[in-house]
C-alpha cells in the first residue's frame, strides 16, 4: 500500500542536526518503502546530504536506489567517526551506548577552544573534515538527470544574511561543506567570492524552493531537531545550542504559517527521539547510534 494516494507534486523538506539527521534518514526509507512519490527536494546540512543522496538513488534504481545510496552516506559516516579521535568516555560507553561526547578529553578541549579562538585562529588551514567525508558521493550526472527530483541546497550568506539557494545543477563538495557549515567550528566556505554558513540559519530548511513556481499538492516536513525543549539550559554549550535551534526554527514558523491553503502539510516530529539526547551527541557518528535514530525515524513514519 503507498502512503501517497494523491496526483499532484509532492515536495519534501528536510532540516538539518548533524548526526541527528539519521532520524530524517529513518522517516525518508520508511516513506519510500511504503511507495511515497517526491518530486521536490529542499534540505539544509545533513537534511542536504540526504537529499543528494536520495535524488541519485532515484535516478539510479528508484525507490530501492534511494534507500541504498542514504544507507551508503550514513555508513560513510560511521565509518569516518570509527576512525575519529573524538569517541565517548568508558563511562558514558558504558552508560549511554557511547552517545554522549560531553566527557571526552577532546570534546572539552573544543568546547574551550570555541569560547576563545576563531574557527580561523584555531583552523589557519581551513581543514573541513566534511570534504574528506563528502568527495566521491556526489555524481553530478545523476544528479542533473531529466529524471532526477528537482533539488535545492541551501546556505547561508553570511554578509547578506540570506538564504542563497543551489539547484541540481549547480551542487557539488563546496556547496554541501557551505549548507554544513557551523561558524564556531568551521570556517566560512567560499564560493564564487562569497562566504557561506549553515543554510539552517536562513531557514531549517526555506521552503519558498518548494513553493515555487506553483505550490505543491503536499509538503511533507521531516524534522531532525526538537520543536519544544523543556527546561533552561544552564552550560555554555546548552545555551548555544538552544539559541541555534531557535534561531533555526523562525524563518520555518513563518513560511509554515504562510503556507497556502492548497498545500496539504505532512510532518514528522523528533521531539521523542531527540530530547533526552546530550548535546554532544550531534557529532557522534556511532554506528549503533545512527542505527538507533534511523529505526526512531522509521517508527514515526510507519502507517498509523
Amino acid at each position: 500500500m503507498t502512503v501517497n494516494q494523491t496526483t499532484g507534486r509532492v515536495a519534501l523538506a528536510l532540516q538539518g542536526g548533524g548526526s541527528h539527521g539519521a532520524f530524517a534518514w529513518g522517516v525518508v526509507d520508511r516513506l519510500l518503502e511504503d511507495g511515497q512519490r517526491i518530486d521536490a527536494i529542499c534540505g539544509v546540512s545533513s537534511g542536504a546530504m540526504i537529499g543528494v543522496m536520495l535524488t541519485q538513488g532515484l535516478v539510479r534504481g528508484g525507490a530501492e536506489g534511494a534507500r541504498a545510496e542514504m544507507r551508503r552516506l550514513w555508513t560513510r559516516v560511521a565509518n569516518a567517526h570509527a576512525m575519529s579521535p573524538l569517541q565517548a568516555a568508558p563511562l558514558e560507553r558504558w552508560l549511554f551506548g557511547g552517545w554522549d561526547l560531553s566527557n571526552s578529553l577532546l570534546w572539552q578541549g573544543m568546547e574551550m577552544a570555541m569560547r576563545l579562538f576563531s574557527p580561523a585562529q584555531m583552523n589557519p588551514f581551513g581543514h573541513n573534515p566534511m570534504r574528506s567525508l563528502l568527495e566521491g558521493l556526489i555524481e553530478p550526472r545523476l544528479l542533473t538527470d531529466p529524471a532526477a527530483p528537482r533539488l535545492t541546497v541551501a546556505a547561508t550568506d553570511v554578509e547578506t544574511g540570506r538564504a542563497v539557494f543551489f539547484d541540481n545543477a549547480s551542487i557539488d563538495v563546496d556547496v554541501l561543506c557551505a549548507s554544513c557549515c557551523l561558524p564556531f567550528v568551521f570556517p566560512a566556505v567560499e564560493i564564487g567570492g562569497r562566504a557561506y554558513w549553515d543554510g539552517g540559519y536562513a531557514g531549517n530548511p526555506p521552503l519558498a524552493p518548494l513553493l515555487s513556481p506553483d505550490p505543491p499538492a503536499e509538503l511533507i516536513l521531516v524534522r531532525a531537531q526538537a520543536v519544544r525543549r523543556p527546561g533552561i539550559p544552564a552550560t555554555p554549550s546548552e545555551i548555544t545550542n538552544r539559541l541555534n535551534e531557535i534561531a533555526c526554527q523562525n524563518v520555518l514558523i513563518a513560511e509554515l504559517a504562510a503556507l497556502p491553503p492548497s498545500v496539504k502539510l505532512r510532518t514528522y516530529d523528533a521531539d521523542d527521539a531527540l530530547l533526552h539526547l546530550p548535546i554532544s551527541s550531534k557529532l557522534s557518528g556511532e554506528a549503533a547510534f545512527l542505527k538507533e535514530l534511523f529505526e526512531s525515524g522509521r517508527t514515526a513514519a510507519a502507517p498509523a
